[in-house]
């Protein structure tokens, strides 16, 4: 299994250096070491990750680098940004059509591949919005780690443990939703 993550990595470098041939950008060396750290990662990591990761490798390398490499390589399609429950900004190498499973208590982000979820017909009134160029799913929730984790936790003597509940978010919060939109100055309800 190993074997194939690492040859699916160096396809994704051989796929990204072609890209920057064709479209006249510099293959640099950080630029490289920077996608092989992300394509080789299933766990969706934030720059800061990355930084220290590929640190590691290039002592010399700045945050700054890794910030503008990420922001080129997600204009250029290379990359992607995905949801996260933190402040931070994560990415995804894998540019393959696929959802996320976001965990509600860790925030661990896995891919998940579903056709039914990839032909989900887009609403009239998204439609009326603008031209859709895609459409991502993200489950929330609590992952097997988690759950299990919180089948060994034993509450401490007079303290009770109350679990998040899994997919509560301000996006599908009804009474969230209502005063998200009380507070939208010049749009319109649809």
């Amino acid at each position: 299994m190993l074997v194939r993550a690492e040859e699916k990595t160096e396809k994704s470098v051989a796929a990204f250096l072609e890209s920057c041939r064709r479209q006249g950008i510099k293959a640099t060396h950080q630029r490289t070491e920077i996608l092989r750290e992300l394509a080789g990662s299933e766990e969706h990591p934030d720059a800061e990750t990355l930084h220290a990761r590929v640190r590691k490798r290039i002592p010399a390398i700045s945050f700054d680098t890794i910030y503008r490499t990420l922001r080129l390589f997600e204009e250029r399609g290379v990359i992607a940004r995905v949801g996260s429950m933190k402040d931070r900004a994560r990415f995804d190498a894998n540019t393959d059509r696929h959802h996320h499973f976001v965990c509600t208590q860790c925030a661990m982000i896995g891919d998940f591949y579903c056709e039914e979820m990839d032909r989900l017909p887009v609403p009239r009134d998204v439609s009326e919005m603008g031209s859709v160029e895609g459409v991502y799913v993200e489950l929330r929730g609590v992952c097997r780690k988690c759950r299990q984790s919180a089948k060994t936790d034993k509450p401490r003597a007079g303290k009770t443990k109350e679990p998040q509940k899994a997919g509560v978010s301000a996006r599908n919060n009804p009474q969230s939703r209502a005063a998200k939109r009380s507070t939208v100055k010049g749009g319109t309800k649809g």
